[in-house]
């Protein structure tokens, strides 16, 4: 079974009374890969994540978990690992006492202490080990909750929100974490409002709205389904800029409006990909430097907003273009 996606759901749907959180989600995540889950509040992210980690069953439809199909009682196979709304930890205990607990609940056995530091040293928190959690700082309790989930050895790991709190570093570190279990063939689902970190990090996402599947597939190609982006250009020359810039078939000028307020010589140009590129040969070819070049919103959250239908209702409160 070990070449069977580590989930496999088909038209599954979930109630909260007349509240269909979920509806008819057909939805397959491999082993090895960081699979991204995005979507707007409300749209039935943390209810499948619930799902996944055995929290919740759905009310109809099928779901496998790691090849097994799960049934109509709250459980997974084992092997499933990781936390929705924040990891739950006893604040009066330390690090390694929190993770000590964990494992008596699951029945290891006596002996666990070399993996508790092993999994506290994964994390980055080996030097505040015989530190309280009452203490810590939310990056820090989030990446104790990854060790914690890292005890169990997760053949599927399921993360919500892992990089809330975290500095720079912390940040790439539990990257590395995630890519570290990824190549080791685990399958890692991460939920995140944060599309720079997605971007890095995935290699396929599925985007929610409504509680229904509107994407599912490679980061690149969802970034592609943005379609005209918005790219800020700096150059040694702005009027020349401007003036190639029309002339540049598939390309308009985006009025100097917020949140487009030009500070300095930059462009704001609007088009697929394909005309900015032909818009950067031009200005070459007109002796004009590039100095910057950029997209004003990432190509990944433009395709979120597009496809969600947030791009339009932001447009008209007057937050976007």
């Amino acid at each position: 079974m070990e070449s069977a996606p580590a989930v496999r759901s088909r038209s599954i749907t979930k109630y909260f009374g007349d509240v269909v959180a979920l509806d008819g989600v057909d939805l397959d995540i491999p082993r090895g890969q960081v699979h991204g889950l995005v979507g707007p509040n409300g749209a039935g992210k943390t209810t499948l994540l619930g799902l996944l980690l055995g929290l919740s069953v759905p009310d109809r439809g099928s779901l496998e978990i790691l090849g097994a199909p799960v049934d109509r009682v709250l459980g997974v196979p084992d092997g499933v690992g990781g936390f929705v709304d924040g990891p739950g930890l006893y604040p009066s205990l330390t690090a390694r006492q929190n993770l000590a607990a964990l494992a008596t609940l699951r029945g290891y056995g006596p002996g666990r202490g070399s993996e508790v530091d092993h999994a506290l040293e994964q994390v980055g928190l080996i030097d505040v080990a015989g530190d309280r959690v009452r203490g810590f700082s939310l990056g820090m309790r989030q990446r104790l909750g990854l060790a914690a989930a890292l005890l169990t050895k997760p053949r599927l790991l399921v993360l919500d929100e892992p990089s809330n709190g975290l500095d720079p570093a912390a940040k790439r570190h539990v990257h590395r974490v995630l890519d570290g279990l990824a190549a080791q063939g685990a399958a890692v689902v991460v939920s995140s409002h944060q599309m720079d970190d997605l971007a890095a990090l995935c290699s396929e996402v599925t985007l929610l709205a409504h509680g229904r599947v509107v994407f599912s597939g490679s980061v690149s190609k969802l970034a592609a389904e943005s379609g005209r982006l918005d790219y800020r250009v700096l150059t040694s020359d702005v009027a020349g800029a401007r003036r190639v810039a029309a002339e540049t078939p598939g390309l308009e000028l985006v009025p100097d409006r917020p949140p487009f307020r030009r500070e300095d010589d930059a462009v704001v140009t609007r088009g697929p990909v394909s005309a900015v590129d032909d818009f950067v040969v031009r200005l070459v070819g007109a002796g004009v430097a590039v100095r910057e070049l950029g997209p004003v919103i990432p190509p990944l959250e433009a395709a979120f907003l597009a496809l969600t239908g947030a791009e339009d209702a932001l447009a008209a409160q007057g937050d976007v273009r």
